[in-house]
């Protein structure tokens, strides 16, 4: 378990290099994104600052992090390797675009480059690597209760060379992005068949006919402009057989695929902003006085300075030493 904590050359370089790049561009812009956004005449356009420091992160080396060992198109890290720089991209909200690491295009990009034809890959997961455009994942419906993904009822039928598509979903996290031009989508391609056999993945361009992005949902009031969490409409959509990922059935096989790495990167960098929030109260606490001393020497805020270490310490411990189990596992499949 000692690989939980030791960084091998290439991974040390990359901390490196992403730590000093998140000090000089990332901290620094964080204000003009937010002015930016505020200021443009709807609040689902993307900042220029975004693109600006896309183009600096590609140019440094610090592009498609991501990308699991298996892969030639990343920086050929393990899972625990990325989780380490996940932590530090966390920091910052607008971070993980910046790095074309940021859900769901990393699950997204990850799903078609393991189980998408060749075809599927030139079209969608070359672009999407090259950050060019965005995508979403279309799952969790407000019809039915999601949780159990056996009740998903979007169906998909398949006429001649095409399958057509009726249903609702939403907290279609990224469909609001203006640069969104495909979404993978679960639903039923044969309710007769076993539980979890019934469902498929497939491949739907944004601009086909019958997709409606309906409406943004907050999150504690809030829209996560540009990106959006929203419910999308999906009307009698019609796209080729050929936009199948993997064959009808395997729904259920490739979201187990998508879905763990995706939650381990999530945690991590929640982890991350954690530090910078912790960061943040030591600050505040050394600079500011009560009855007669520093608030940081007043033994309650002590307490809750020490207990906030621990649970950080706790959970990325943990963490990582899932991480850890899950290459242990990798190994024996690839």
């Amino acid at each position: 378990m000692t690989d939980l904590f030791s960084a091998s050359p290439r991974l040390q370089e990359l901390k490196t290099k992403l730590t000093l790049f998140m000090q000089e561009h990332i901290y620094p812009n964080e204000e003009t994104f937010e002015k930016q956004l505020a200021t443009q005449t709807s609040r689902w356009q993307i900042p220029p600052i975004m693109e600006q420091l896309k183009a600096k992160a590609k140019k440094e080396g610090l592009w498609n992090l991501w990308l699991p060992k298996y892969s030639d198109k990343g920086a050929g890290l393990t899972n625990l390797e990325f989780a380490h720089l996940c932590e530090i991209m966390g920091r910052s909200f607008i971070a993980s675009e910046v790095f074309n690491c940021s859900a769901p295009d990393t699950g997204n990009m990850e799903t078609i480059e393991l189980y998408g034809n060749i075809e599927q890959k030139k079209k969608w997961l070359f672009p999407l690597l090259e950050g060019e455009i965005r995508s979403c994942f279309a799952m969790t419906e407000p019809d039915v209760a999601s949780s159990d993904a056996t009740n998903i009822s979007t169906s998909i039928t398949r006429e001649g060379n095409y399958y057509v598509i009726n249903g609702k979903k939403w907290w279609t996290s990224g469909a609001g992005d203006p640069r969104c031009r495909i979404a993978i989508l679960m639903g039923k391609t044969d309710p007769n068949a076993n539980p979890h056999k019934q469902q498929s993945m497939i491949l739907v361009p944004m601009d086909t006919p019958g997709v409606k992005v309906v409406r943004p949902l907050n999150v504690f009031g809030y829209d996560d402009a540009p990106h959006g969490h929203c419910e999308v409409h999906f009307v009698n959509v019609k796209v080729p057989v050929t936009n199948i990922l993997l064959g009808e059935g395997r729904g259920f096989e490739i979201a187990q695929g998508r879905l763990g790495p995706g939650r381990i990167h999530h945690c991590m960098r929640t982890i991350g902003i954690a530090e910078r929030a912790l960061e943040m109260m030591v600050k505040r606490v050394h600079s500011r006085s009560t009855f007669g001393k520093k608030i940081a020497e007043h033994g309650t805020i002590m307490r809750d300075v020490a207990l906030s270490r621990i649970e950080i310490d706790q959970v990325s411990i943990y963490l990582l030493s899932l991480i850890y189990l899950i290459n242990i596992r990798l190994a024996y499949w690839l």
